[in-house]
């Protein structure tokens, strides 16, 4: 008699899981989050000899340590909060969109430009609105240009914004020689330290309360926009299928178009907080590296605006405290960064649970 050998499986099987219910989301990332901490906390003493205790207090004070901290640490939120929200309208529609350090800098510069050039000959409440025009302007073209390329020659989004971030860096650079203040020391300086003409004003006494109240209200419009909108439904279904969405009526040229003149508007608006809310001068360093962070923020929240405020404070809390780390044991700042990296590998592998079951291979009868 003949056997007949079982059809070969593989010993582990991925497959997409259903949906799981939100507080078992929840719970699978608060996993992660205590397994981040108990690795690098091992990690801490196989290298340091440190006390784990006293590193993750260290943490916790570079945070919330003074006011001031504090005052940072939301300020820092509300702007890669920005930037993230920003690029999850392309992302939502599968644009990749890589070029929001170059739109966030473009509409830093123009907000620069405005300063330098009208702060001391026009009014403060004439000023602010120039600059918000003229920021949101810059990143607007800014986004638009591989946009339109990508529109109408299917030209690789990834490529081509990536490459206008180092375009948008060399003008910034070219720009910073003439308005290098002192000159010959390559850079802007304070700009209008004295009039303080475009700078954002105080508000009860808090620096940087503009800054987190126009992220706030950008975040619930930008919430209900991509959720209860028109222009939102279309996002997903040229996200989902180009071709579907031609097939229902949907102009996807002008939805590219318009979806990335959004997003590069938004990064404008980041640049113009960067300059008038915070820093009051440019660089080319001023975004920070905070347009490739955005992309984490936007993918972990799953595009959800709401879930994103949680995401880039937590982002923030464990750079912010890597740095102290740093600075109270004096170490090097390499040492501190590796281990908030851990501790966000494992929030984003938790992640990949929420959306795959691992199935192990099970022992099957011999068929006679």
């Amino acid at each position: 008699m003949s056997h007949v050998a079982p059809h070969a499986e593989p010993l582990i099987r991925l497959s997409k899981r259903d949906a799981m219910p939100s507080w078992k989301g929840m719970l699978v990332r608060i996993l992660g989050i205590l397994l981040g901490v108990a690795l690098s906390s091992l990690f801490i003493v196989l290298v340091t000899d440190l006390n784990p205790i006293e590193v993750f207090t260290s943490l916790f004070d570079g945070c919330f340590g003074t006011p001031r901290r504090i005052w940072n640490l939301f300020q820092n939120t509300a702007i890669l909060l920005c930037i993230s929200l920003a690029v999850t309208p392309a992302y939502k529609m599968k644009f990749w969109n890589i070029g929001a350090e170059g739109q966030v800098l473009m509409g830093a510069a123009a907000t620069a430009a405005c300063m330098i050039y009208f702060g001391n000959t026009i009014n403060q409440w004439l000023l602010i609105p120039i600059m918000i025009v003229a920021s949101l302007f810059a990143g607007m073209v800014w986004g638009m240009i591989p946009a339109f390329f990508k529109a109408y020659f299917n030209t690789n989004e990834t490529l081509f914004t990536l490459m206008m971030n180092y375009v948008a860096t060399q003008i910034v650079a070219f720009l910073i020689t003439y308005w290098e203040n002192p000159k010959g020391s390559n850079s802007v300086g304070v700009i209008n330290a004295a009039t303080k003409a475009g700078w954002f004003p105080y508000l009860f006494g808090k620096q940087y309360l503009v800054n987190i109240i126009v992220v706030v209200v950008l975040t619930a419009i930008m919430y209900i926009y991509l959720k209860y909108s028109k222009h939102g439904y279309e996002i997903s279904v040229v996200g989902e299928s180009e071709n579907t969405a031609r097939y229902i009526g949907i102009n996807v040229k002008k939805v590219i178009l318009r979806t990335m003149a959004l997003s590069g508007a938004l990064c404008g608006l980041a640049g113009l907080l960067l300059v008038a809310g915070s820093g009051h001068t440019v660089s080319t360093s001023t975004a920070g590296g905070r347009g490739f962070t955005a992309i984490l923020v936007s993918w972990l929240a799953k595009f959800n605006p709401a879930v994103m405020t949680l995401t880039s404070f937590l982002i923030v809390f464990f750079e912010r405290g890597a740095a102290q780390i740093a600075t109270a044991f004096r170490m090097n700042e390499s040492l501190a960064d590796i281990i908030t990296g851990i501790i966000l590998f494992f929030i984003i592998g938790s992640e990949f649970f929420l959306n795959y079951k691992v199935n192990f291979r099970h022992k099957h009868k011999e068929v006679a």
